[in-house]
């Protein structure tokens, strides 16, 4: 049964868990962990989507709201990156001492709470306020949900499947786009009533994810740690007797065995020489795959309607339809590419996306700087663009949560997230929404160049960096720090 050796003396087990779970084949139980966890980054995508196309319609007079284009695509947009980062930090230390499922829970209901408050503003104030709260609980599902992917997933699916979750995001951005073309339709909705219905739909969405992630699991490997190894081998034994009726024969039987010593909750004094000390090129790694990829979609998506107004007089109501496009680009990118990050392999992939989406983004600059692109060339410029930066910035998310210890895994993705999305999602909307919404075009071109700059520097630091993981279980990537015969510490 894989041998639930606990001893209540020392509080050491043997198990087979994590093997069990690496050599499952693929089954309606990991479908439905799929669409409980990933249906969040839908959410989070539909939340930017639709602050980015109603900028121009909240800005004026008649929207009930008092707020400018420039407040709400800089100050309200780097209030919810804010927002975000800290609830990264907040809820990714809790979600290491008290678990996955537990938190991604609440921070699901915080998530739900703000935005329907959101679409009660009657000030900027409130707006900004409950843009803030909103990305706390989006940020706290960042490192509660990609611990749980990847401790869930088999190891030979995991890459794919961690990046097809992540760009799930654009199939939000996609339906936030269209949404806002009806919201903002003022012969179906009054100004002051649609955007307010576009954060409503949010709220009706995540209900139903609500209901639907309430069966998703705890992550065994967490259990294993933290003294639950016997409802951890009971869970894996219940989704293997279901694929093997699903199957109609059994499974393979395992044979590699891990003893680990059950620990409480890791200090952050442990987590940060555990991170920094034990592995400080993966610690780059991270940082700069982070922040090259917020300075490349701050650089484009935050200001994306106000470009289109601005540049190419295209009507604030049908600027939706161009981000459909883009957004449909985002998805096909990790959709169709994630793949080859389990096969081709990591590194190779990483930098590849990385150096280039900012090499073409450069290409877009310098074609937009000359005058050669209208509304249309412009956004197949993007969307082409992001099909790569897209599969990329997945990957970052991916990265870091597959190439540090289990035991620090979800603060790892928290703290990753939260400083290079602060420099790049804070620093961004705020520098990029002063240069786009200028109306000179060179400063527009300036914008892209940095985001295009830093993508292509963090791809250079994944050719020497990245960490061949595909394929491998999460414990031979990076040794849990409970595993009793310690071997000596990976450096890098």
């Amino acid at each position: 049964m894989g041998g639930d050796g606990r001893t209540a003396a020392t509080g050491t087990i043997t198990t087979k868990v994590p093997a069990r779970l690496d050599r499952l084949p693929w089954s309606r139980w990991h479908w439905m962990i799929v669409v409980g966890l990933g249906t969040v980054w839908i959410l989070d995508g539909l939340e930017v989507t639709v602050v980015g196309s109603v900028a121009s319609r909240l800005s004026e007079d008649d929207s009930g709201l008092a707020i400018t284009d420039a407040q709400v695509t800089g100050v309200a947009a780097a209030l919810y990156v804010a927002g975000a980062c800290t609830g990264a930090l907040f809820f990714g230390r809790l979600t290491d001492r008290y678990g996955r499922k537990r938190l991604f829970l609440v921070t699901l209901s915080v998530y739900l709470a703000a935005t329907a408050l959101t679409a009660l503003s009657f000030s900027a104030w409130w707006f900004f306020l409950f843009r803030f709260l909103t990305g706390f609980g989006i940020g706290g599902e960042y490192a509660a949900i990609n611990s749980a992917i990847d401790e869930l997933i088999p190891s030979r699916y995991r890459g794919r499947v961690d990046l097809v979750i992540n760009g799930s995001y654009w199939l939000g951005a996609m339906g936030g786009a269209l949404l806002s073309v009806v919201a903002l339709d003022t012969d179906l909705f009054p100004p002051d009533i649609g955007w307010r219905l576009a954060f409503g739909l949010g709220v009706v969405l995540g209900l139903v994810v609500l209901l639907v992630r309430r069966h998703v699991p705890e992550s065994p490997r967490w259990m294993l740690i933290h003294g639950r190894a016997p409802g951890a081998e009971r869970l894996v034994d219940e989704v293997e007797r279901g694929i093997v009726r699903a199957r109609g024969r059994p499974l393979p039987e395992v044979t590699e065995v891990m003893t680990i010593h059950q620990r409480g909750v890791v200090g952050f004094g442990e987590i940060a020489r555990t991170v920094f000390g034990g592995y400080p090129r993966r610690a780059t790694l991270g940082l700069a795959l982070f922040v090259g990829q917020a300075f490349l979609y701050n650089a484009i998506t935050f200001g994306f309607g106000s470009i289109l107004v601005r540049f190419f007089d295209i009507p604030s109501g049908t600027t939706g339809y161009y981000f459909a496009v883009i957004a449909l680009g985002n998805f096909l990118g990790p959709l169709l590419l994630g793949r080859f990050f389990d096969t081709w392999g990591r590194r190779p992939m990483i930098a590849g996306t990385y150096i280039l989406s900012g090499l073409l983004l450069f290409g877009t600059a310098a074609l937009f700087g000359a005058g050669a692109l209208d509304a249309t060339t412009m956004t197949l410029c993007w969307c082409v663009v992001l099909f790569f930066a897209s599969a990329g910035a997945s990957s970052a998310y991916l990265t870091v949560s597959e190439i540090f210890p289990m035991e620090t895994r979800a603060m790892s993705i928290a703290f990753f997230y939260a400083v290079g999305t602060a420099a790049g999602g804070i620093s961004g909307p705020l520098v990029f929404a002063g240069l786009t919404g200028s109306g000179v075009v060179s400063e527009a071109v300036l914008a892209f160049c940095i985001g295009a700059g830093l993508m292509v520097a963090a791809g250079l630091v994944a050719v020497f960096f990245a960490v061949a993981a595909e394929g491998r279980s999460l414990e031979s990537i990076a040794t849990p720090l409970s595993l009793t015969e310690q071997p000596p510490p990976k450096i890098g």
